[in-house]
């Protein structure tokens, strides 16, 4: 209770006596501003004409004053008119109260300011809680980014070599996950000397589900031994490749009998022989490889076939091609050719077969970097909306 006068303070408080209120005076403005800052007011009714600074004054400096609690303010004025209610509300007082003041309407105006109060405490504490809520899911998501993080360093590490120089030819490879970790994968593996195995596949969706698939799979295509590795069986004289068929039936069994996913895979698998340049490939699903040429063209390879894990009785056939010197067969995901530019128009087989003819004169990975950064100009952005992929041989001649 805020006025300078002792026996309103007085008469104000006894109409307040036996409600539960612990009532506070003040003389003046500046001497209710400290007991503000010391104790927790909840409301405060306080005159309009003071010496010092006025109610108003008063009310306008508690105001600014910063607080983690709403104090409701009453104003107590023998004013009337229009003018004073809106200056009063305009520097941040709740309700006005006429004076003399009448018990039975002091009880109703703090009745209401009760209300309030009560609604800002509750309001506060479901901030607290939200804020608390807030600053644990913070927490959950910063670890859940760093435990991303070392997932992507762990799934780009199944890339154990980026490019391989052969006497007969070069191996580029690039993945780029369109989030941390992706389903797309790459990569290749010696079957004898001569002859090299050579894959890419997309597992469909993205996240964690769809890497932790990646790397089951990767692990059926990794390492040169029969024992390790799902392509590789043992021939008379040692290790040969398994037909590119026979390796989407056996991926095609495993995931339905034993992985048991929702998931399925699209995959090329090519056998390569760097000697004569012969190629046996299978295509389950995946876009279709490339050969390109000296002369910069481009040949499409295959006729599209079914993605691995979806029907048990499907039925695969082999693709054979025959690389000349100089040419290069290019393997890549559906993140390139379904790239969509600002107008939403994907890039398209097409488009990245004029692509190719630009880039022509590139080998290796400055071909495959070129391309990204052409994608990127194409999509507008390097956050690319699907996982991109591609695995690159370029063929030289064995003599």
């Amino acid at each position: 209770m805020v006025d300078d006068s002792r026996g309103q303070r007085m008469v104000v408080e006894a109409g307040l006596r036996g409600r539960g209120f612990t009532v506070h005076h003040a003389a003046s403005g500046q001497e209710a501003l400290a007991l503000c800052a010391e104790l927790p007011i909840d409301l405060v009714l306080s005159d309009w004409i003071m010496p010092g600074i006025t109610g108003i004054e008063f009310c306008r400096a508690l105001r600014a004053t910063p607080m983690d609690r709403y104090v409701y303010f009453i104003l107590l004025t023998s004013k009337s008119d229009k003018t004073a209610v809106t200056e009063g509300l305009d520097v941040g007082a709740d309700d006005f109260l006429a004076k003399p003041v009448d018990p039975g309407e002091l009880r109703a105006r703090i009745n209401a300011g009760e209300r309030v109060l009560a609604m800002e405490r509750t309001l506060r504490g479901n901030n607290a809680l939200l804020s608390d809520t807030l600053h644990k899911l913070r927490a959950l998501y910063d670890s859940l980014d760093r435990d991303l993080i070392e997932a992507r360093n762990l799934q780009q590490s199944l890339l154990r070599e980026r490019d391989h120089q052969y006497d007969t030819g070069q191996i580029s490879l690039i993945l780029r996950p369109s989030g941390h970790v992706g389903g797309d994968m790459v990569g290749f593996f010696d079957i004898s000397p001569g002859v090299v195995g050579l894959y890419a596949f997309d597992v469909s969706g993205h996240g964690v589900t769809s890497a932790l698939l990646t790397a089951r799979l990767s692990g059926l295509l990794s390492g040169a031994s029969p024992d390790h590795n799902i392509a590789i069986t043992m021939g008379p004289d040692g290790p040969i490749g398994r037909p590119p068929t026979d390796v989407a039936d056996a991926i095609n069994r495993l995931m339905l009998s034993e992985i048991q996913t929702e998931r399925y895979v699209t995959l090329i698998y090519a056998i390569i022989d760097r000697r004569s340049g012969l190629v046996r490939m299978v295509q389950a699903g995946h876009p279709h490889p490339i050969i390109q040429h000296q002369d910069g063209s481009c040949t499409q390879l295959g006729h599209g076939g079914m993605p691995v894990g979806l029907l048990g009785d499907a039925i695969y056939h082999e693709v054979q091609a025959k690389l000349m010197p100089g040419e290069r067969l290019l393997l890549i995901s559906d993140g390139v050719t379904e790239c969509p530019n600002a107008r939403g128009d994907e890039l398209g087989q097409e488009g990245l077969e004029e692509t190719l003819r630009d880039l022509a004169a590139l080998r290796g990975n400055a071909l495959l970097n070129a391309l990204m950064w052409d994608l990127a100009r194409w999509h507008g952005s390097e956050d690319f909306p699907d996982d991109v992929s591609c695995a690159l041989f370029e063929y030289i001649d064995p003599g």
